[in-house]
């Protein structure tokens, strides 16, 4: 800690990702009572065995939104994240609790059906706590693009994926960027990093006339997404959903059941979907209205762990996890997203790591079913990964695949390739495994783009 600390110093960033440790990863929503109720539940529990997925309770909750007491009446069991109550999963009925162990646990199957709803029909993921920013002025361009590794939306209407780059050269962070207007942009990144982004966006000075401004607080969302997501917007839209009028990584600005909301055509899911931002005094009248519409397509509300899933399945990096000021952009596939072309925050140091040979590959391994049986448990991140012995690498990731029917992990390996054997040491056992060639759900983005 004490290497840590002087890297800091000296450096402005240290050799490894800290953020475990960072007092950014907290903001205004800290209060003392939130404080105090942490402090103790951390003392009460010092010698305590803990568990993956494991949520405690005190001080919550934090922050809540709209439709907190609405989706608690449907039977979501919370998660927290940046303060934020958010759902992991729906129970049958109100009251339902997480259970804790190593093993698959008691929300294992519905977050099974969860999946299987959205990859069959379509699924409602409340996504509201991404951070979310608005940027406008006549310098939104150009500030953005100093920013940001990516080139920055030309059209209006057109967006983009985008790294930020650390002052190592690795992933600090990782945003959808759109263009809604000739000077203004709209931003999503990770929720529980937003005080830690702002670092980076205050080391660019804004131009004359410009702002940039964060929107968590005053915008929602929701994710729709399934082969049945078009059919169910459309019924709430005059707007055409048609892929020739709506393609893949394009936006609106368009009215979903009379609410004035941003629609991105993208999903986290690697599924058919758009993302829609609204008003936070709009959330309730947004949801039911979403909800009402897929009633009889089969779709419903979907929570946090089986995006979790759908994302694996779809081989999809997560910001903290397959993300990170540790990782290089070669290293976890983002390298064509750094426009080495213009300038922008820490190029040179971007440059710097990419001419190095990548010291690890991030890649997605499947797990043998009969190991995995055996177990009844499913990597979920920090377990090696071993061949012939010799340890080289770790999970980062894992979940099982509910809808490629398989158990799954991202992970970095060093000195390894596609159709490799492997073993993934769950719960201290190995588990053979396979890194794949390709994600085993819509590696070609034929689903995705339809």
């Amino acid at each position: 800690m004490g290497l840590m600390a002087a890297q800091w110093i000296i450096e402005g960033e240290t050799e490894y990702d800290m953020f475990a440790w960072d007092m950014a990863r907290f903001d205004t929503w800290v209060t003392k009572d939130f404080t105090k109720a942490r402090v103790a539940d951390q003392y009460r529990h010092r010698f305590a065995i803990h568990f993956p997925h494991e949520e405690r309770s005190a001080g919550r909750p934090a922050r809540t939104r709209p439709i907190y007491e609405r989706q608690k009446e449907m039977g979501a069991i919370f998660g927290l994240n940046a303060g934020w109550e958010h759902p992991l999963w729906f129970a049958d009925s109100p009251g339902a609790a997480d259970t804790n162990g190593f093993a698959r646990q008691n929300w294992w199957g519905p977050v099974g059906a969860e999946c299987r709803m959205l990859r069959e029909h379509a699924g409602i993921i409340d996504i509201s706590n991404f951070a979310k920013y608005r940027c406008k002025g006549p310098g939104a361009s150009d500030w953005l693009n100093a920013v940001f590794a990516n080139n920055m939306p030309k059209a209006v209407g057109r967006s983009c994926l985008t790294p930020l780059i650390s002052k190592r050269g690795g992933i600090a962070g990782d945003f959808t960027v759109t263009r809604v207007a000739e000077d203004e942009f709209r931003i999503i990144g990770s929720g529980m990093a937003e005080r830690y982004h702002k670092r980076f966006f205050n080391e660019v000075p804004l131009p004359e006339g410009t702002i940039f401004e964060s929107q968590t607080e005053a915008m929602c969302g929701f994710n729709v997404a399934g082969p049945k997501s078009r059919e169910l917007l459309q019924r709430l839209t005059n707007t055409s959903l048609a892929t020739e009028d709506f393609p893949f990584m394009r936006s609106q600005m368009i009215q979903i059941a009379g609410t004035d909301v941003l629609a991105l055509r993208v999903s986290f899911t690697g599924d058919l979907g758009w993302e829609l931002h609204c008003a936070t005094e709009d959330q309730p009248r947004l949801y039911e209205a979403l909800l009402e519409a897929g009633r009889d397509l089969g779709a419903g509300p979907v929570g946090s762990r089986a995006l979790m899933s759908l994302r694996v399945e779809k081989g999809y990096g997560s910001w903290s996890r397959e993300y990170s000021p540790e990782y290089w952009p070669h290293e976890v596939g983002l390298e064509r997203l750094c426009k080495m072309d213009k300038e922008f925050l820490n190029k040179q140091a971007a440059l710097d790591v990419m001419a190095k040979t990548p010291r690890e590959t991030l890649v997605i391994l499947h797990l043998d079913e009969a190991d995995v049986t055996a177990s009844h448990a499913d990597a979920t991140g920090g377990e090696p990964i071993f061949r012939d012995g010799e340890g080289i690498g770790r999970v980062t990731s894992g979940a099982y695949g509910y809808s490629v029917g398989k158990s799954l992990a991202l992970g970095f390996v060093k000195d390894a390739a596609p159709g490799d054997a492997v073993d993934v040491m769950v719960l201290g056992r190995p588990h053979k495994a396979t890194i794949l060639h390709e994600p085993p759900f819509d590696a070609s983005g034929a689903i995705l783009r339809a």
